[in-house]
């Protein structure tokens, strides 16, 4: 299993950034996703996840509200939809995939893209 993000860059806050994830194998639609952030100095933490069908999903409460998950299955790919972005949003987000476990554990997760940086500007 291999994934890709993308979609990560400066931007002002206030505004919005979409992240994508693309991934490699056939039972992409079996495995729930997750995006996960790190922020400087910090322990990663749990952001977003969506279920396989995509019909169910969970927000951490920092984000809830603000950013959305959604998956193409067709396309193998996740997505991060961040709006009203604020400098503590600032950090380098992970777009994983777990085969079981609870969906805030990343041991939940055993397979990681490498990451994309966000940095929102005061």
């Amino acid at each position: 299993v291999q994934l890709q993000a993308s979609g990560g860059g400066l931007v002002q806050a206030g505004g919005s950034l979409r992240l994508s994830c693309a991934a490699s194998g056939r039972t992409f639609s079996s495995w729930t996703m997750g995006w996960f952030r790190q922020a400087p100095g910090k322990e990663r933490e749990f952001v977003a996840a969506i279920s396989g069908s995509g019909g169910s999903t969970t927000y951490a409460d920092s984000v809830k509200g603000r950013f959305t998950i959604s998956r193409d299955n067709a396309k193998n790919t996740v997505y991060l939809e961040m709006n009203s972005l604020k400098p503590e949003d600032t950090a380098f987000y992970y777009c994983a995939a777990r085969t079981a476990g609870a969906i805030w554990y990343q041991e939940s997760y055993p397979y990681w893209g490498q990451g994309t940086q966000v940095t929102v500007s005061s």
